[in-house]
């Protein structure tokens, strides 16, 4: 299949990130019409004569998923709406199949979390019983991909992650509305193109202190940072403990930097170390050892990104990696990524990335890697 097939392109986000993700289209693809949009759901028109390959890069930290859109289909029941759908497609052969749900509220509201849904999973599952004969190459469930597992040395082992082979073309069904579902295509190339909707499929485990936990391990997937047992990462910012305890989870040593009081499971661990301070107040020989450095602070992002610099540039702290999260506290900050990023470039890292996460609220991961 090729893009030649479709006018349109769809973009999935969180419920709030809409603006952000219009101000990066227009910054980066300014051809681009915008169509139509419900919260967390937009579409836009390519201008004609324009073709994209299907595994195209949008370059958008806020787009969770996105990819060709060939329209809607709707109907009164899931049967319906899945024979329209392969209606739509035509002769078209897809190697896997990517059903979700949008975000109904922003993370948070009330305690929703976006994430798999009871009803993305029945139309799931008839989209699968419709499938003409040799149409789809697989039966709808993905197979285990060895490449995210980790070496786990704590009494938190990784979910058995299913996602899409890279390279194989998948359709994309998006339950927009009640008897309403787009329909869309893309190819596998980046990781989070091979997660259903863009979002790493994973669940607290019991036992986490807090949902910074899902944040770790989700960046730390989505970054591929390197992971050697025994390797010593700090955290500024790290009460009570949930990227912490990810972190120790990937048997690393974790110094934890924060003045308020870690939860008693993380600061049993043996491979963790609690500096009760400031990030901006630990002396910096403290870092002499530290390959990897995290930072999640509930302060404005310039705030954040001076306490890190004045960390990664002293002369005798040498810190390969970097996972920080940026709060976002007025959605117009998101206008400011790209300046972020150029700081952090500054500072002698080759490689830098920023995404907002599936299990982000009002805020944006930015990695970064020494060439």
């Amino acid at each position: 299949m090729t893009s030649a097939a479709a006018n349109f392109i769809y973009v999935a986000c969180q419920v709030g990130a809409e603006a952000a993700v219009k101000t990066e289209l227009a910054r980066k693809w300014p051809a681009f019409r915008f169509a139509y949009s419900r919260p967390g759901f937009l579409t836009f028109k390519l201008p004609p004569g324009v073709r994209l390959a299907d595994d195209f890069d949008l370059h958008s930290a806020f787009a969770r998923a996105y990819g060709f859109s060939l329209g809607k289909v709707g109907g009164a029941k899931a049967e319906q709406c899945a024979a329209k759908l392969w209606e739509m497609v035509g002769e078209c052969s897809f190697d896997d199949l990517h059903v979700w749900q949008r975000d109904l509220f922003t993370p948070g509201h009330r305690g929703y979390e976006p994430g798999p849904t009871a009803l993305a999973a029945d139309a799931r599952r008839e989209i699968v019983a419709q499938t003409p004969a040799g149409r789809l190459r697989v039966d709808g469930q993905s197979s285990p991909s060895p490449v995210e597992t980790a070496v786990v040395t704590s009494a938190f082992p990784p979910p058995p992650l299913t996602t899409t082979a890279p390279g194989q073309l998948v359709l994309d069904c998006i339950l927009v509305e009640p008897g309403e579902w787009w329909v869309g295509y893309h190819r596998a190339a980046s990781l989070p193109s091979r997660w259903s909707g863009g979002m790493y499929p994973i669940e607290l485990p019991c036992g986490v202190v807090s949902r910074a936990f899902l944040k770790m391990e989700e960046a730390l997937a989505w970054s591929r940072m390197p992971l050697a047992p025994g390797e010593l990462w700090a955290e500024i910012g790290s009460a009570p403990g949930g990227s912490s305890q990810s972190l120790l989870s990937h048997g690393l040593r974790v110094i934890g930097i924060d003045p308020a009081d870690m939860d008693a499971a993380v600061l049993a661990h043996s491979n963790f170390t609690h500096l009760k301070m400031r990030g901006a107040d630990v002396r910096r020989k403290i870092f002499r050892g530290v390959r990897y450095l995290a930072a999640d602070l509930n302060v404005a992002p310039q705030y954040t990104l001076d306490t890190v610099e004045s960390i990664v540039t002293h002369p005798e702290v040498n810190i390969r990696g970097l996972i920080l999260t940026l709060k976002l506290l007025q959605w117009q900050l998101a206008d400011d990524i790209p300046q972020y990023l150029d700081r952090i470039r500054s500072w002698g890292y080759g490689r830098v990335r920023a995404r907002q996460l599936h299990h982000h609220r009002q805020e944006a991961c930015v990695v970064a890697s020494r060439k």
